[in-house]
């Protein structure tokens, strides 16, 4: 696998080409709960123009001129949506930067402040100490503004995930291409399950849903709904059934259809108790005797509020279940976005995509420039 960044393409390659940072998207769409779903007509757009009245008589006094109606907001693109994502984590290290650099010199004293800020906002020991070390370079005991350490924060952010910035692929030479998700609960992982088959839809991919998360039935219903949404076939057992065996029935159907991809979700599971790690274990070992290379990506779906506990939940599930990419949710509910820089450094798995909210747009590929800006320049 190369170590350079890879271009877009693959999985979110039709959104992308409608929605990019520089073009508008589509408002977000908020997501409906499980208890209906409800088919709107689409309706005439309004061009400003209108249906045309009849033409006045020649001595018919004109109609009063009417002021313009304002102009509907413009809808926020995905770099816009990102920004607003992440404002929490911008504010803070932009206003803790700014207290530590405002009118001071560069010395060794305000070095080791911006390293500590840097950990506190969990972009991680390596990365804080190569920021630090390149202010260093060329301005020791001269005055930097806040403006100069911020720039340099989002070059080396976008440094250290660049490499990792990845679109998800599907290879076509696997009918179905098999995706587990794991993670533990409260991540949006069955959300996260809904909007993939709404992007692979969008590319023209059949798909087919495992509700493997037998434990709960709001997961169940929850992936029904997106399966009706976005016209995927959906597996699914009465709540309590062997999640093993309902991934062993789903893979069987799926190549029995000839379907592209087949996503499966999993129970949340706690990365410390290892019962339920084990049984992670058995439906692997199950997809295996149909398909020795399944599941072909292990997507570990991350939530950026839990801070440093994500570290260790990487570790865990890419020791047993392979995991192969990452999604992080959720980092528009943070201060310290900064987590996934960390995790990027440590661990240099790829970042497939990253969540800002719950609506459907919200979910779309990791672009390492982007975040960089967003993340230090705000």
């Amino acid at each position: 696998m190369s170590d350079q960044p890879a271009k877009r393409g693959g999985f979110f390659s039709a959104f992308q080409r409608a929605v990019t940072r520089r073009e508008e998207a589509t408002p977000p769409a908020e997501e409906t709960p499980p208890a209906s779903i409800e088919t709107v007509e689409a309706q005439p757009v309004d061009n400003g123009v209108g249906v045309a009245d009849a033409p006045s008589p020649p001595d018919a006094p004109s109609p009063p001129v009417e002021a313009p109606a304002e102009p509907p907001p413009k809808t926020q693109g995905w770099f816009q949506r990102l920004r607003q994502g992440l404002i929490k984590t911008s504010t803070r290290l932009s206003q803790d930067i700014a207290g530590i650099f405002t009118k001071r010199k560069l010395d060794a004293e305000t070095l080791q402040e911006l390293e500590d800020l840097l950990i506190q906002a969990d972009l991680g020991v390596d990365t804080a100490a190569r920021i630090t070390d390149a202010l260093a370079k060329g301005r020791h005991n001269k005055e930097i503004s806040p403006e100069e350490v911020r720039a340099v924060l989002a070059a080396e952010v976008e440094h250290t995930l660049a490499p990792v910035a990845r679109p998800l692929t599907i290879d076509g030479g696997h009918r179905p291409h098999v995706i587990l998700v794991v993670g533990v609960n409260g991540t949006g992982k069955t959300t996260t399950i809904g909007k993939l088959a709404h992007r692979l839809a969008l590319e023209g991919k059949s798909v087919m849903i495992a509700a493997g998360d037998t434990f709960r039935a709001a997961a169940i219903e929850q992936l029904k709904v997106w399966g009706e949404r976005t016209g995927s076939e959906v597996v699914a057992r009465a709540v309590g059934a062997d999640a093993a065996g309902l991934a062993f029935d789903a893979l069987t159907r799926a190549r029995e259809k000839n379907c592209d991809v087949l996503l499966i979700d999993t129970a949340g599971r706690l990365q410390n108790k290892q019962g339920l790690m084990d049984e992670l274990e058995k439906v692997i070992r199950v997809l295996r005797k149909i398909d020795p290379g399944a599941p072909h990506q292990v997507l570990l779906v991350l939530d950026a509020t839990t801070g440093q506990n994500a570290l260790n939940q990487v570790e865990v599930f890419k020791d047993k279940a392979g995991v192969t990419g990452l999604i992080m949710t959720k980092l528009d509910g943070t201060a310290r976005g900064g987590i996934l820089v960390a995790i990027s450094a440590k661990f240099a798995l790829p970042v497939h995509a990253i969540g800002v909210g719950e609506g459907v747009e919200d979910l779309s590929a990791f672009d390492a420039g982007e975040f960089a800006r967003a993340i230090a320049l705000g």
